[in-house]
C-alpha cells in the first residue's frame, strides 16, 4: 500500500511539473500538486503524529511542515519534489522489508509437505511432514525430497545437500549418516528414524535465524537522519522563539510572522536532504548500470563503512561447477590421456551425477569421440559400470574400486589417487576390466577475479577477507590459499556461518558478507551490509542480501564499495555547502532584514546546487574511478580449485 501511495504522488508530480515549468494555468497543475501532498504525505504526516503523541518529534513531520511551508510562500513545486523523495524513499524500504519476510516463510516449502512413514506391520502411510514425530520410521525414494531430519537405518544412496552446506556434489548417506530435511535423494531408497521434530529441523531454525537476524541487524538509519531529533526540535523552537520574541517586544505581528516564515523555510532541511539522497540515488542508479542491484539509499551508505569481509566459496569465490582438472594414466595402461578420458567419458555417458557430466563436459570440449556403452549400472557411493567397445569399464570412488585389485596396481592407483586428493581434488579411478587405467581429478573452478577481489577487499578494508563455507577443511585451505585467503572456516553449518559474522561484528567490525545459497541467508542477514551473487542465488540468499550482483561479477563488489565511499564523501561534501548556506541565511535573518524571496532564492539556491553535485555520480566515470582506486586485479587466469565429496 505504502507503494503504491508513493508511486501515485510520483506520477502526478511528473504531470505537474511541465505544467508549471511551461507556464500553463494554475488551475491545470495547482490540483496535481495538491494531490501530490496528499497522496505522498499522509502516511508520513500520520507516523509524525503518531510519534508527537509519543513526545518524540521526528523528521517525518519536520518533512511535511517544510513542505507545507514551502507551499505557503509559492514554492509549491519544490515542496511536492521533498514530499516525493520521502514518500519514494520509505516505500522502497518497506517494499524490500516485506519481500524479504516473504522469501523466508518460503523456504519452509523445501521440505515436502508429506512423507511415508513406515508403520509397524511393515506397512506404509502418507502423512503430512509437520506430524512426524522423533523416532518415525520414514522411506525416501529416489528423487524425493527428505521429509524431516533424521540418521539413516539402512539403504545406501547419495544426497544433494546444496541447500545446506552449499556443496553443489552430492553426499553419500549409508547406515548411520545423518540426512536433513529438504534435501534431494539420489538413485537409492533410504530408510531412516527421524531425530527432530519439524520445528526444530536445520531447515526450520535457517529460517528462524534470519528473521532473528533481520530483527536484531543495527537499525539503519541515513547520516543526517541520526541528527533528526536534535534539528527538528531546534527548528521548531527557533522558529516559536523568532516569532514571539520580536511580538513581546512588541514588534508587528505580521513582521514578526514574516521573519518566522522566513526563518523557517531558510534553516527547513530541504537542502540537507537533497545534499544526501541525490548523491545516493545516483550512485544507486550507477551501480545498476553495471550490474550491482543496491535495494535502498541506507545499504549505499552502509557500503562504504564495512571494515571486514566474510566470503562464501561455492557459487562466490568458485563457479560451482565441477570440472575435469587432472588426467593420469596409470603406467601399464597402454592409454594416453584421451583415450583415458574418452573411456570414462563413455560409461559416464548416462549418468545424471555432476562429476559424470563433468567427464562428459572435458571429453566433448576436447573433440574426443564417445563409444556407446550398453548394460549400464550406478551405485551410489561407488560409481557407474558399463559395457564400452566390448570391455566392462567402471568409474568411481577409488577406496571402493580398489578393494578387489591386486596389491601393486591398487598401491599405484592409491599413491596418485592420494596425490590428487591432497591436491583439494575429488579422485575418479577408472577400470577396464577390473584393472586400473587411470585416475581423473576433478575440481570446482576458481573465478577468474577472484584472487583480484580477495586483494582489492583487503585493501579497502585493511584486513584479508575470511573464508566461510560448509565444504571440507582441504578442500576450503588449499583454494584459500590460491585466493589470496588466509583466514579459513570450513565444514560450517548455516549457523555457524552466522555465528561467525556475529563474532566479528561483536569485536566491532562492519561486515560485509558475500554469498549465494541458502545456507548463506542467516549469514547475509546478520552482517552489517550482505551481498548476493545473483545469476545462481537462491531467492532467499536474494531477498535477505541488501544488495545483489545481477551479472555474477565479483569485481564489481570491491568497486561498489569503493563507489560507495566516494559517495559519502560526496554527501559530506554537500552537507558542508548546505549548511554554509543555511546558516548564512539564518544569520542574515536573525541580525538584519531578510528579504523573504531573498531568503526563498538562497534557499533554493543552494538545494539545486548540492542536487547537481549529487547528480555526477551517475556518470560513467564515476564508477571507473571507484574501480580504479581498488587494486589491479591480478592475472586474469587463475589456477582451478576443487571440490572434494562424493564420486560419480
Amino acid at each position: 500500500m505504502e507503494a503504491r501511495w508513493a508511486g501515485a504522488a510520483l506520477l502526478l508530480f511528473l504531470i505537474a511539473m511541465p505544467l508549471q515549468l511551461t507556464g500553463a494555468p494554475v488551475w491545470t497543475w495547482g490540483p496535481l500538486h495538491a494531490l501530490v501532498y496528499a497522496a505522498g504525505g499522509w502516511e508520513p504526516a500520520l507516523a509524525g503524529v503518531r510519534a508527537l503523541r509519543g513526545k518524540v518529534l521526528d523528521v517525518d513531520l519536520l518533512m511535511i511542515v517544510a513542505a507545507l511551508g514551502a507551499a505557503s510562500i509559492g514554492q509549491v513545486m519544490d515542496g511536492a519534489l521533498l514530499i516525493v523523495i520521502f514518500a519514494t524513499s520509505g516505500a522502497l524500504e518497506a517494499l524490500a522489508t516485506a519481500r524479504t519476510q516473504d522469501a523466508v516463510r518460503g523456504l519452509l516449502d523445501l521440505a515436502p509437505p508429506t512423507a511415508a512413514r513406515l508403520t509397524p506391520d511393515g506397512g506404509e502411510e502418507t502423512v503430512a511432514t509437520k506430524d512426524l514425530a522423533v523416532g518415525d520410521l520414514i522411506r525416501i525414494r529416489p528423487g524425493e525430497r527428505v521429509g524431516a531430519d533424521g540418521r539413516v537405518l539402512d539403504g545406501a544412496s547419495e544426497v544433494d545437500q546444496a541447500t545446506i552446506t552449499g556443496e553443489p556434489l552430492p553426499v553419500t548417506k549409508e547406515a548411520g549418516d545423518e540426512v536433513f530435511a529438504g534435501t534431494v535423494n539420489g538413485t537409492g531408497t533410504l530408510r531412516v528414524a527421524v531425530t527432530r521434530d519439524a520445528s526444530e529441523s536445520v531447515i526450520a531454525r535457517i529460517v528462524a535465524m534470519t528473521e532473528e537476524a533481520a530483527r536484531t541487524k543495527a537499525p539503519t538509519q541515513l547520516f543526517i537522519e541520526k541528527v533528526e531529533q536534535r534539528y527538528s526540535l531546534a527548528m521548531v523552537a527557533a522558529t516559536s522563539a523568532v516569532f514571539l520574541v520580536p511580538l513581546l517586544l512588541g514588534a508587528d505581528v505580521t513582521d514578526s510572522l514574516l521573519r518566522a516564515m522566513t526563518f523557517m523555510i531558510v534553516a527547513s532541511p530541504c537542502a540537507v536532504v537533497l545534499a544526501t539522497m541525490p548523491p545516493l540515488l545516483s550512485a544507486m542508479a550507477n551501480a545498476g548500470r553495471h550490474g550491482v542491484l543496491v535495494k535502498s539509499a541506507v545499504v549505499m551508505e552502509r557500503l562504504g563503512q564495512v571494515d571486514a569481509v566474510a566470503l562464501d566459496k561455492t557459487g562466490t569465490l568458485t563457479e560451482g561447477t565441477p570440472r575435469v582438472t587432472d588426467v593420469r594414466p596409470l603406467n601399464g595402461s597402454g592409454l594416453g590421456r584421451d583415450a583415458l578420458l574418452a573411456l570414462a567419458a563413455s560409461a559416464e555417458h548416462p549418468s545424471e551425477h555432476p562429476l559424470a557430466r563433468a567427464v562428459v563436459t572435458a571429453a566433448r570440449e576436447r573433440g574426443l569421440a564417445l563409444s556407446p556403452a550398453t548394460e549400464f549400472t550406478s551405485a551410489p557411493g561407488t560409481g557407474v559400470a558399463a559395457s564400452v567397445d566390448g570391455h566392462r569399464v567402471e568409474a568411481g570412488a577409488p577406496a571402493r574400486l580398489l578393494r578387489d585389485t591386486s596389491a601393486p596396481v591398487a598401491a599405484l592407483a592409491s599413491v596418485v589417487a592420494a596425490e590428487l586428493e591432497e591436491r583439494g581434488r575429488t579422485a575418479v579411478l577408472v577400470r577396464r576390466d577390473g584393472r586400473p587405467v587411470g585416475i581423473l581429478g576433478i575440481a570446482d573452478r576458481l573465478r577468474q577475479d577472484a584472487a583480484g577481489t580477495v586483494t582489492a577487499l583487503a585493501a579497502l578494508t585493511g584486513r584479508p577477507p575470511m573464508l566461510l563455507t560448509g565444504d571440507n577443511p582441504r578442500a576450503a585451505a588449499r583454494l584459500a590459499a590460491e585466493a589470496g585467503i588466509t583466514d579459513v572456516r570450513a565444514g560450517l553449518l548455516p549457523q555457524d556461518k552466522a555465528a561467525a559474522v556475529r563474532e566479528r561484528e561483536a569485536a566491532g567490525r562492519r561486515v560485509l558478507v558475500v554469498g549465494d545459497g541458502v545456507n548463506d541467508a542467516p549469514a547475509l542477514a546478520a552482517a552489517h551490509v550482505g551481498i548476493a551473487m545473483g545469476r545462481a542465488g537462491s531467492d532467499l540468499a536474494l531477498e535477505a542480501a541488501d544488495a545483489v550482483v545481477i551479472r555474477d561479477e565479483l569485481a564489481a563488489v570491491p568497486t561498489v564499495v569503493a563507489l560507495s565511499r566516494a559517495t559519502r564523501r560526496l554527501v559530506v561534501q554537500n552537507l558542508v555547502i548546505a549548511g554554509a548556506f543555511i546558516s548564512v541565511l539564518v544569520v542574515w535573518d536573525l541580525a538584519g532584514h531578510l528579504p523573504l524571496p531573498l531568503g526563498v532564492l538562497g534557499h533554493e539556491g543552494s538545494t539545486v546546487l548540492v542536487g547537481l553535485n549529487g547528480l555526477r555520480l551517475l556518470r560513467e566515470s564515476a564508477w571507473r574511478r571507484a574501480a580504479e582506486r581498488t587494486p589491479a586485479e591480478g592475472p586474469r587466469t587463475a589456477r582451478r580449485p576443487s571440490r572434494t565429496g562424493a564420486t560419480a
